[in-house]
């Protein structure tokens, strides 16, 4: 109940009920749409904000959003896992600049978050709850989509810290008629601290990162696009077999493609493609593993008459890896599309239908319907209705202990809500309850195959719960934001709780800008509730972990030193609290930053 208690004293302001321009996502229906306009719970982090949080660490961003918790193996660069209500962290699709950039070698095809920094990401978006309709597999928990900064002018800054710790990024971009053009860089490394609890060597982090963007305005409607980002990442890891190893990652990411747009039809053609390469290197010995997805696309929308539209898609996916010691694989997946549209003034409803063919299985068709209606004074009502599946990947296929008869997880997805304005509005408030149903899930079994183990569809669970966000700028000198979750997520076979799994969750955060030449003042905190790990993988329950719940607190301040430059500090984990996220790996204490930012 503290919880409550705290998330009630942090929403008693009262506010004016002005509003700000409606926040524009993709994630709804795979093009640009108000966030109003859908039934789904979606969540937008402006370019403004991302500033105001500082620091190259994208955890300290996705953590004010509600349903997200977050895991990491040690520091910054280790692997880091997002859960979005309960789901498991490979059941989170996940787009930069629009690529899909999933790493098929890794066996969940996953997205390890330890290797996005902040520095130059312009916007941040989070859709909850299954939509695979429009996304595909992977679309279980939910689907963020990164957009890499393409502004105008020059931007850049750098910071300072502990663990030796340095982050320098710059951006700069032009429009030159119709063309505008866009490139971005950065480099980040920290000596870091042991990974392990159990081991005192300092496992560090280095990253380098580059990024570029491209459209051209061709004329009637039509418009060309590019796309693309590198970064190259190096971190010390720990297994508890060793201490010395060092992971090496290479991805590369890109979209091009064409957009018309008119008043009766909307179209968006393109091509997208990941590489992730990773390896492994210790004193004595060494292993690699290498992915390449790739995907071709087309999106429309067709304006009927009136308030009636259909929207479309069709794609072709392919997957492929392979590794030091696993052969090349390979799968295809064919996949359409249709979904019915109607919106008249303040009201949506959009119902559709989905069919992949893959390869290795054969179809998945997968329906979601949504609505949102509004009843006066800025507030909606909103409901959702989704199924989600995920393919089974190439490791789980074809790796060590792998299963060529596995079927793909699905999830049928349910929530209702009320919500005023949206995140980038004076007052905005949302609640919602939830609940996702899944089946087939595919899990590792240390015992299966005569004790040699393999992938099995032998897990079900349920999620539900409740969310509540409110964002209040009383004044225009003070911004107050909150987000507390409530996910009860748990084996629906053994009615346990699912591992890493904090059923609370409570961000709160405030700005106030002072009267003394400009000088903000912040502050975040970040209190999660205990959890069950299961550090050995085994199953066994006498081995099970308990991870207590913590509090974290970090102060900032940024103070303008002319119009074109800023200098900004933190202090995080002011409290210097002792916890672990993940069973037997530590997490940052005490640290201190500072920095300069600039922009011409």
């Amino acid at each position: 109940m503290k919880y409550l208690f705290l998330l009630g004293c942090s929403l008693a302001v009262s506010a004016p009920a002005w509003a700000a321009d409606d926040e524009i996502t993709v994630l709804a229906t795979g093009l640009s749409e108000p966030v109003d306009q859908t039934g789904q719970a979606i969540s937008v982090v402006d370019a403004e904000e991302l500033a105001s949080i500082q620091g190259p660490d994208i955890t300290r961003v996705l953590e004010r959003l509600p349903g997200v918790t977050l895991t990491r193996n040690g520091g910054l660069g280790s692997f880091t896992g997002v859960r979005i209500r309960g789901a498991d962290a490979e059941q989170t699709l996940v787009l930069i600049d629009g690529a899909r950039v999933a790493d098929t070698s890794s066996p969940g095809s996953g997205f390890d978050f330890g290797t996005l920094l902040s520095g130059n990401v312009e916007k941040l978006e989070l859709l909850r709850g299954s939509n695979s309709v429009i996304w595909g597999s992977d679309a279980i928990g939910g689907v963020i989509a990164v957009t890499t900064k393409a502004s105008e002018g020059v931007e850049a800054s750098a910071e300072y810290g502990a663990y030796d710790s340095f982050t320098g990024s710059a951006s700069g971009g032009m429009k030159t008629g119709d063309l505008t053009l866009s490139v971005n860089g950065g480099y980040s490394r920290s000596d870091g601290f042991s990974a392990l609890a159990a081991d005192s060597e300092a496992d560090g982090f280095e990253q380098w990162q580059a990024g570029g963007r491209a459209a051209l305005d061709i004329g009637s409607g039509l418009s060309a696009f590019v796309d693309a980002r590198y970064a190259r990442s190096e971190a010390g890891i720990d297994f508890s077999f060793a201490n010395d190893y060092v992971q090496t990652t290479k991805q590369a990411s890109g979209r091009a493609g064409l957009r018309y747009a008119s008043e009766v039809l909307d179209l968006t053609a393109a091509y997208s493609l990941a590489d992730t390469n990773r390896a492994y290197d210790s004193a004595s010995f060494g292993y690699a593993y290498d992915s390449r997805n790739q995907q071709a696309e087309l999106r429309g929308k067709w304006k009927l008459a009136g308030p009636v539209a259909v929207l479309f898609g069709a794609g072709h996916v392919w997957d492929r890896y392979e590794g030091t010691f696993d052969t090349r694989q390979t799968a295809r997946q064919a996949n359409g599309y249709l979904l019915a549209d109607f919106t008249s003034g303040s009201a949506n409803f959009a119902a559709g239908v989905r069919l992949d063919h893959h390869s290795r299985f054969g179809d998945a068709w997968t329906m979601g319907a949504n609505g949102s209606v509004g009843i006066g004074g800025g507030w909606r009502l909103r409901a959702s209705y989704g199924e989600g599946f995920k393919a089974p990947t190439l490791y789980q296929l074809f790796g060590f202990a792998g299963n060529l008869g596995l079927e793909p997880e699905r999830s049928q997805s349910y929530e209702a809500g009320i919500e005023k304005g949206d995140r980038g509005s004076t007052l905005h408030f949302a609640a919602t309850v939830f609940r996702r149903d899944s089946r087939n899930l595919i899990v590792y079994d240390a015992n299966a195959n005569g004790g040699w183990g393999g992938y099995l569809n032998e897990s079900q669970t349920r999620a539900s719960g409740f969310e509540m966000e409110a964002d209040v700028r009383p004044v225009e000198v003070l911004q107050l934001r909150a987000a507390y979750s409530y996910v009860k997520a748990a084996n629906r076979t053994t009615g346990r709780d699912l591992y890493r799994r904090p059923r609370h969750a409570l961000s709160l955060s405030g700005d106030w800008t002072t009267p003394l030449g400009g000088l903000v003042i912040g502050a975040d905190t970040r209190l999660v509730g205990p959890s069950m790990d299961d550090p050995f993988g085994d199953k066994n329950l006498a081995n099970d972990v308990r991870l207590k719940g913590h509090v974290v607190l970090t102060l900032r301040a940024s103070l303008p030193v002319t119009e074109q430059i800023e200098v900004f500090g933190r202090v995080e984990n002011v409290g210097d609290a002792d916890y672990q996220a993940v069973a037997g790996y530590n997490t940052p204490g005490r640290s201190a930053y500072a920095g300069v930012r600039a922009r011409f």
